[in-house]
């Protein structure tokens, strides 16, 4: 069976090995040895009550319980851009009249924003590429959901998720290489790791503080503006399924898109229930997403579920990964 489970220090090594085959771009995985353990030391303070709502970060691991190998991770920040800027790309209609020529032109810009100083994030998701397929990354991906509706208050009434942007099948990233190293001098892994391993100090020293205007940019760069990467279409499915929309925002280095919505309108958040567990049988009712309701001892997982009334019954075998007992209490997304 696979658990999600919050991540421990110990993780380090697998969580290190993710961070390796996530590849370029995927800035919240860095292969950054005192950024990971700081991540995970973070993490394990977050779950124990330690550290306060807003700098708090929640790392969860989906573990295979016949093995004990660790599949895939995701993250939920309680909070973004308050200690440091959350600066995005807001991608605006400029518009330009001339009455004497009795002519308009609506002409598309970059404008540097921090719009989203404050809002919840959900991200950090990846899977091995082998372990894409029978459910896993749904499991994980509403896992994150599951925790922010365990206890509300400690999120922000709005979640975003970055997604990762286009890649060329080389490894190049257009938009990085026709805007943003012009005003980054940097490699891009090195630019990518400070953005994730630093305050961001030098974002703010070097960021365009003027619109650009994309028809000024070759068409490879323009086409580049708010694209999903290849391995991204699965997970932006995801975030759409359970309510998030493209806000028009992009990512400074990259030019992903950024997926945000109303907490209280995601779908599991809306729709999970708060039961109490029985134990009965070993294989009934339909499959749900089941997760404990305590953040410190969060787990979840997907099995079979009989919702009778107010109790949901639970095989032996998913209550002992789960780490409940009769009478405790569930959240249950069928």
């Amino acid at each position: 069976m696979l658990v999600v489970r919050p991540a421990v220090p110990a993780d380090y090594d697998q969580l290190l090995e993710l961070a390796v085959l996530s590849g370029r771009g995927f800035t919240s995985l860095p292969e950054d040895e005192p950024t990971l353990r700081s991540r995970l030391d973070l993490s394990a303070a977050s779950f124990a009550g330690e550290v306060a709502a807003p700098e708090s970060w929640f790392t969860l691991m989906l573990e295979d319980t016949e093995t004990g190998g660790i599949d895939g991770v995701a993250g939920v920040k309680a909070s973004v851009g308050l200690k440091r800027p959350f600066f995005s790309f807001r991608v605006v209609t400029l518009a330009q009249s001339s009455p004497t020529l009795e002519m308009r032109f609506d002409h598309q810009a970059l404008v540097l924003v921090n719009e989203c100083a404050g809002w919840s994030e959900v991200g950090s998701l990846f899977l091995r590429p082998e372990k894409r397929k029978g459910g896993a990354g749904r499991l994980l991906a509403q896992s994150r959901y599951m925790l922010i509706g365990i206890e509300p208050q400690r999120f922000a009434e709005m979640v975003l998720a970055e997604l990762r942007g286009w890649f060329d099948e080389d490894g190049g990233c257009p938009f990085w290489e026709h805007v943003a190293h012009r005003f980054f001098p940097l490699p891009f892994d090195e630019a990518d790791l400070m953005s994730a391993s630093t305050n961001g100090q030098f974002i703010l020293d070097l960021a365009p503080r003027h619109p650009i205007y994309t028809g000024l940019l070759p068409e490879i760069a323009r086409k580049a503006i708010g694209r999903v990467h290849r391995d991204g279409e699965a997970a932006r499915a995801m975030l759409e399924r359970e309510g998030f929309r493209y806000q028009g925002l992009v990512d400074l280095f990259d030019a992903g898109p950024t997926m945000g919505a109303p907490r209280d309108d995601i779908r599991t958040v809306k729709e999970a229930r708060r039961l109490k567990v029985r134990l009965g049988e070993d294989t009934f009712g339909e499959e749900a997403l089941v997760s404990t309701h305590d953040v410190a001892k969060f787990r979840a997982v997907r099995t079979p579920v009989l919702v009778d009334g107010e109790a949901a019954v639970l095989s032996r075998q998913a209550a002992e990964v789960l780490r409940v007992r009769e009478g405790d209490l569930v959240k249950v997304k069928a």
